[in-house]
């Protein structure tokens, strides 16, 4: 039903602009038509889930905490880290400081933790990071932290 109602609110909000037709599309063409698939989709997957085709109804477990903490921890210090707090003092510490500090708090999360694979696929994370948003979409924001750059 989420799905449903962010179709709609994206559909709605995409009349705004000048629709046009299939053959001369507007700006507000594209926008309306994945609204529309949104909302449609999100029914779909509404209707499937109140059709039971088994008769058996498993219950519903408790929540995962650990995992739930973890994760939405790991993308708050993300945050942080890449934009520093300044109400504490804190500064930037830059991109790769802070994917490392994500993937090793989201890595947490689970019941295993080795260190060598998250270190393997933080340095994989940071450096596909730099590559496509730093030098692939030239965005200008801090990569290291300022201690070290300076």
């Amino acid at each position: 039903m989420l799905f449903s109602a962010f179709g709609v609110a994206f559909a709605w909000g995409a009349t705004t602009y000048n629709v046009g037709s299939g053959a001369r599309m507007g700006p507000g063409y594209f926008p309306l038509i994945v609204g529309i698939l949104i909302a449609l989709l999100g029914s779909v997957i509404t209707v499937r889930s109140l059709i039971s085709d088994k008769g058996e109804q498993q219950p519903i477990g408790s929540i995962a905490w650990r995992p739930l903490i973890f994760i939405i921890g790991a993308n708050l210090l993300f945050g942080v880290l890449l934009g520093g707090l300044p109400s504490i003092g804190l500064p930037p510490m830059g991109l790769v400081v802070a994917v490392y500090a994500l993937t090793m708090v989201a890595s947490l999360a689970g019941d295993q933790f080795q260190l060598k694979p998250v270190l393997i696929l933080a340095t994989l994370l940071a450096i596909g990071s730099y590559l496509a948003f730093v030098v692939a979409l030239n965005l200008q924001f801090q990569v290291w932290p300022t201690f070290i750059a300076g």
